[in-house]
This record gives structure tokens, C-alpha cells and sequence, in this order.
């Protein structure tokens, strides 16, 4: 028996060395950066679309390389781009079996199901619906929704007997895909199979037809199918494609038809979006507002006596916005009047009931986008009788708990006694990095080897480094929008320095930025901030007005610049000369405006011509006086994410703020 033990120790011992050694083995014949160079090989041929020959290479990196998992999945990727679907089977299924819980299963899993549609139907179909089950909130299981659904279609249209249960549960996957992705790519594909498997669709599925139809931008479609749907469910979609038909005066009785007591039957946010386009073709959306509150019997009468108080003449507005307090005390915009019923009784030096309203909105609203508004005022408020403790402690309230927001960049100027509106015209450059500061190596060598196809699937759980793979992948605007959508939701906010802040506020094109803010006498970092905001970074930008590029110059205005300064043959879609243009732009705004980069920023959006005017007709007494009172919604919000946005690129990047 000792004997036996001794001996079977000694072959699991020898066992192991022998494992150690075909290890070292294998990685002394194939060391990590000879893997590595394998497979930026494998993928330059993929790239070159070399499937073959890059299939054959990727299968070159070794079982014990993190790559290898990744090298399987594109093997597969590559045996189905020469339509080879016994090795894409193969490939897919190898991958499942020995990486299950990997990052790549749900994508390979969908892939295998679709190579399967031909060859098993019903092994196709569980996989589908695997999928479904185990990530119902993927873009895979929405796909999975329609193929699921067709392939029980097909199944049973050859079957002598159609079971109604059958036909209910295609029916639900059809509605389910879309329900989630009603602009998927294969919606078209839905409505036209839907179709084929019954003609006794409801008016709410064919709601749902019209409804995608109009996101594909095919408006006669969807009119067609939305007449067939319940109108009192259907009056906002119809709205809207009457508006991208140019039908206005449809859009608008459809409007005034759906206020009149059918409001009720749609989602409050579809109620404004209808009011919203209203708006869009009337010349005064205060009388507007007051026509349509005549007619509106429920929803959305709040929303429009907020329209009908933003753009009242300013002796109406303060009686306005307390009607709306009184009238709509639940109102998801009552704190939008509380706040500007308080600003107004600041402005008018009613210091003892404006600090009563103050003092209740910030002990109610915890949460409302007012309150930074609020609480800087009341560090002004609080100035203005000299308390010192308090407005210190309004304007670091503000500039700790906002710090991304304009009011928190009024509230520094005010702390540091600053005289303009602008802090610095430096900022250092700073590269954009991955997101976070720990467990990135293995992104950083897939970015290193340009494998951005795999890199979306590690960002698909995370917003920040999805919106970091798009930077690296060039796609700017998309990257900013992402991690500015990421970033609204966080609370509190990080710290300046969190690598998080560069992705919402990127430097792009700075040189060319510098170069002609120094040539004009423009501040470079007000310039960045005007072009991030006029363009998102998209060098190719163009406006429904006509407006192009990176600073969104029109046309005429550009032609005109241009002649002026001597230059000569340019392109509005050329980043330099867009910039170049840009910047000469804004200086004459900024000379024939005193210099006053506020009023240049104002006039940038609203015109030169209305600044002017609202400067000699406004009663004003600093910037601050001046930029609640703009007329123009639409300007005075402008003014404050210009300014906002530069407030940040100076708090990221110039490092001590």
C-alpha cells in the first residue's frame, strides 16, 4: 500500500513538472511581446480584409495568452466574412466551451445563433432566446427579439396547423424589438414580417409601425400607418410627421387637438415635445403659450404657462411666475417659478422677502437644477449688506457641491474679488487618458494594438470608457456627448483631477485655436469654449440655418470676414480656417462691443443687433443683472454654457483653481 501511495505521488509530481516545463516552455517560444506582435499582424490582415490569411495568423497566439479568448472570437469574425460557416461554428462554439463567463460570450453566443439559422433552426432559436433571458437589456437581445420571432415564423408557415399561441408569442417578440429599438436596424424587417404573419394588427402595434417609420425618416409611410392607429393615442406622432412633411398648419391643429382634452392619453414628455413643435412655427411663443393654455384641458397646461412666464415681457414676468407658483403648486415646474419669483424680488432690492424665499427653496428643492442659481444669490444677497460669514459660505456652498455649473464660476469671481469675466487665458494642454486610474493595463494594450471591435464590448457597462474608446477611435463629438451624459448623473461630482472631467471636457484643435487667438487678441480658452459648444468638436457641423463648421459660421458672414482680412480661397469645413474665420469674427463683435466678452458671446448667438438693443432698453447694473435679463431664452442660456464650459476648462486644466 506505501508503495502504491509513493508511486502515485511520484506520477502526479513528475505529472506537474512536466506541465511547468511545456509551460515555460511554450512561452520561451512564444513570449508575450512575440504574442503581441502575432496578433497586431492578425489584425492589419483582418483590417485589409485578408480574412484568411488572418484567421491562419490569429490562430498563431497561444492558449495561455489573454489575447487568445479574443483571437478565437475574431478566427470566428473571419470564417464569416469569407462565408465560411463551419469554421465560424466551430470557432464560436470553441470559444463558448472554454471562455463561458467571458466578456465576448453574449456576442459570440449571438453570432453562433445566426450562423445556426440555416443549418438548426431550433438551435438558433434556444440560443436567441438564451440571450433574451440572460441579458434582456442588451442591444443582442433586441436583435434576438426579432430573429427569435422569425425563425418561429418560418418553423410554423410550413406547419398545416398555425396555434394562436404561437403566433402570439412572434407577435410579442416583434413588439418587444420595437418597443426597445423602434430605430434598430432591422425594424423595417419587423414591421414587414409582422405584416406577413397576421392582418388584424391593432391600432397600438400599428402605432408602433408609424412610429419607427417616421424615425426612418419615410413620413408618408408612417401617415399611413398612423391613420390606422387610435388617434387620441396617435395626435402627437401625427403632429410631428405633419411637421417633417412641412405640413405646419396640420402640426398645429393636431396640437391644438390633442391639448383639447386628449392630452391624457400620451406621456407628459410626448405632450411638450408636441408643444415644443408648435412652438417652432409661431413668431411669439408668449401669445402662443396663452392660446394654447385656452385650449389645454389637463397635461402640459402647466408646461405651457411656463413658456407663456420665460417669454412675457419683463413687467409681467414676476406676476407670472407667482400664478404659476399658486396655480400648479405640484408641478414639476413649480420650482422654476419659486426661483424666479425669488430672483426677481432680489433684483428688486426686496432683501428681507427675498431671503425668505431663498431660505425655503433651498430648504425644499434639494435636488432641483435651481438651486446652485439660488444659492449664489444668496451669497450676493448676503454680500450686498456686508455679512461676511454668509455669503463665504454661500459662494464655497455653490462652488463645492456645482462645480461644474456657471453659477459656481460667478461665485469664484465674487469670492476672489475679480474684476471680468475671465480668469486666465492659459490652460496646459492634457492628453486624454483612460478613466480610471487602476485596472486598465489590459484596455491600454488592446488600445496599444488597435482592437477598438473588442474594446466596445469592455465599455458597453460603463459610459466613461465607452466614451473613451470612441475618442480613440476619432468619433469626438459622440465621446464628449457621452461622458457629458455620464457625468449629469453623477452627485456629488469628483474631484477636478478625476481623469473622468477631460472626457466631458476635451482640448481639440488647440493649436490652431492658440494660433488665431493670438493673432485676433481672443482669449484661447474662451475660444475652445465657444467652439465646444457651437460644434461639439464635429469639424463638419452644419446648422438647419445653414451655419458650418467648427464655430457654426454662416455663409454670408464668413464671405464677409474673409474679404475683410485678405483671405483668401477657404472651406468652412476646414478646421483652420474655420477657426481662423471664427476668431476674426468674434473679435469685431468683441471691438464693436466695448470689449465686453459677455456682450461678444451674447451677440455671437443672438445677433449684434439685438445686444444693442437690449443694452440701451435693459435697466442693469452689473454682468450678473445684464445675463438674467437677456429677452432671448435661447441667448441667455447660450451665454451661460459658453461661460460655463470655460469656467471648466480653466478649473481642469490651468491646476490650482
Amino acid at each position: 500500500m506505501e508503495v502504491w501511495k509513493k508511486s502515485l505521488h511520484l506520477f502526479f509530481s513528475t505529472l506537474v513538472i512536466c506541465a511547468l516545463g511545456i509551460l515555460i516552455f511554450v512561452l520561451l517560444a512564444q513570449p508575450p511581446q512575440k504574442t503581441d506582435e502575432i496578433y497586431m499582424n492578425a489584425l492589419d490582415l483582418y483590417n485589409k480584409k485578408e480574412y484568411s490569411k488572418s484567421y491562419f495568423t490569429f490562430s498563431k497566439v497561444i492558449f495561455t495568452s489573454q489575447l487568445k479568448p479574443l483571437a478565437i472570437y475574431h478566427q470566428g469574425v473571419c470564417a464569416d466574412k469569407i462565408d465560411d460557416k463551419d469554421a465560424a461554428i466551430k470557432q464560436y462554439r470553441l470559444f463558448l466551451l472554454v471562455y463561458p463567463r467571458h466578456i465576448l460570450a453574449t456576442r459570440v453566443k449571438y453570432y453562433l445563433a445566426q450562423d445556426l439559422i440555416e443549418k438548426n433552426p431550433h438551435k438558433s432559436r434556444k440560443y436567441f432566446e438564451s440571450i433574451i433571458k440572460s441579458n434582456p437589456n442588451s442591444d443582442y437581445a433586441i436583435a434576438s427579439e426579432y430573429y427569435a420571432g422569425l425563425l418561429m415564423l418560418k418553423k410554423y408557415q410550413k406547419e398545416a396547423i398555425f396555434p394562436l399561441s404561437v403566433k402570439n408569442d412572434i407577435e410579442n417578440h416583434f413588439r418587444h424589438y420595437l418597443k426597445k429599438a423602434p430605430s434598430g436596424r432591422l425594424a423595417l424587417n419587423v414591421i414587414s414580417n409582422w405584416l406577413e404573419l397576421d392582418k388584424a394588427i391593432s391600432k397600438d402595434d400599428y402605432l408602433l409601425m408609424a412610429n419607427s417609420y417616421y424615425l426612418f425618416a419615410d413620413y408618408n409611410k408612417a401617415l399611413e400607418f398612423v391613420k390606422k392607429s387610435d388617434m387620441k393615442n396617435a395626435w402627437v406622432l401625427e403632429t410631428k410627421i405633419a411637421a417633417a412633411l412641412g405640413n405646419k398648419s396640420r402640426a398645429m391643429y393636431m396640437t391644438e387637438w390633442g391639448l383639447n382634452g386628449n392630452a391624457d392619453y400620451v406621456e407628459k414628455e410626448d405632450v411638450y415635445s408636441a408643444i415644443d413643435t408648435y412652438m417652432s412655427f409661431v413668431p411669439s411663443k408668449h401669445q402662443a403659450a396663452i392660446k394654447l393654455m385656452g385650449l389645454s384641458k389637463s397635461r402640459g397646461k402647466d408646461y405651457l404657462m411656463d413658456i407663456r412666464c420665460r417669454y412675457s415681457p419683463a413687467d409681467e414676468k414676476f406676476n407670472c411666475f407667482k400664478n404659476l407658483y399658486l396655480w400648479f403648486p405640484t408641478s414639476e415646474f413649480v420650482d422654476d417659478a419659486q426661483s424666479q419669483i425669488f430672483l426677481y424680488l432680489y433684483r428688486a432690492n426686496d432683501a428681507a422677502n427675498a431671503q425668505r424665499i431663498g431660505t425655503a427653496f433651498l430648504n425644499k428643492y434639494k435636488s432641483s437644477p435651481y438651486v446652485p442659481m439660488v444659492m449664489y444669490y444668496m451669497g450676493r444677497l448676503s454680500e450686498s449688506v456686508r455679512s461676511y460669514r454668509d455669503y463665504i459660505s454661500f459662494y464655497r456652498s455653490v462652488i463645492t457641491k456645482y462645480p461644474d455649473n456657471y453659477y459656481a464660476y460667478r461665485a469664484y469671481l465674487h469670492l476672489n474679488h475679480s474684476r471680468g469675466p475671465l480668469l486666465t487665458s492659459f490652460i496646459q494642454d492634457e492628453p486624454i487618458e483612460f478613466p480610471y486610474e487602476r485596472n486598465h493595463a489590459f484596455l491600454d494594450k488592446l488600445v496599444g494594438l488597435g482592437d477598438f471591435e473588442v474594446l466596445e464590448e469592455y465599455s458597453a457597462n460603463d459610459d466613461f470608457v465607452r466614451s473613451w474608446v470612441l475618442y480613440k477611435k476619432g468619433d469626438y463629438k459622440q465621446a464628449m456627448l457621452v461622458a457629458r451624459d455620464a457625468m449629469d448623473k453623477i452627485s456629488p461630482k469628483p474631484d477636478k483631477r478625476d481623469l473622468r472631467w477631460r472626457l466631458v471636457y476635451p482640448v481639440l484643435y488647440y493649436d490652431d485655436i492658440k494660433n488665431a487667438s493670438n493673432r485676433t487678441g481672443n482669449s484661447a480658452p474662451l475660444m475652445l469654449s465657444l467652439v465646444r459648444e457651437e460644434s461639439y468638436f464635429d469639424k463638419e457641423a452644419s446648422s438647419p440655418v445653414g451655419a458650418k463648421g467648427l464655430m457654426q459660421l454662416m455663409p454670408a458672414t464668413a464671405s464677409e470676414i474673409a474679404a475683410k482680412h485678405s483671405v483668401g480661397k477657404y472651406s468652412l469645413l476646414n478646421p483652420t480656417q474655420n477657426i481662423m474665420l471664427g476668431n476674426y469674427y468674434y473679435a469685431f463683435l468683441n471691438t464693436m462691443l466695448g470689449g465686453h466678452d459677455v456682450s461678444a458671446i451674447a451677440a455671437y448667438n443672438g445677433g449684434i443687433g439685438s445686444v444693442n438693443n437690449w443694452k440701451s432698453s435693459i435697466y442693469y447694473q452689473d454682468t450678473d443683472s445684464f445675463v438674467e435679463q437677456i429677452p432671448y431664452p435661447e441667448t441667455q442660456n447660450y451665454v451661460k454654457k459658453v461661460f460655463r464650459t470655460y469656467w471648466n476648462y480653466v478649473r481642469i486644466y490651468s491646476g490650482n483653481r
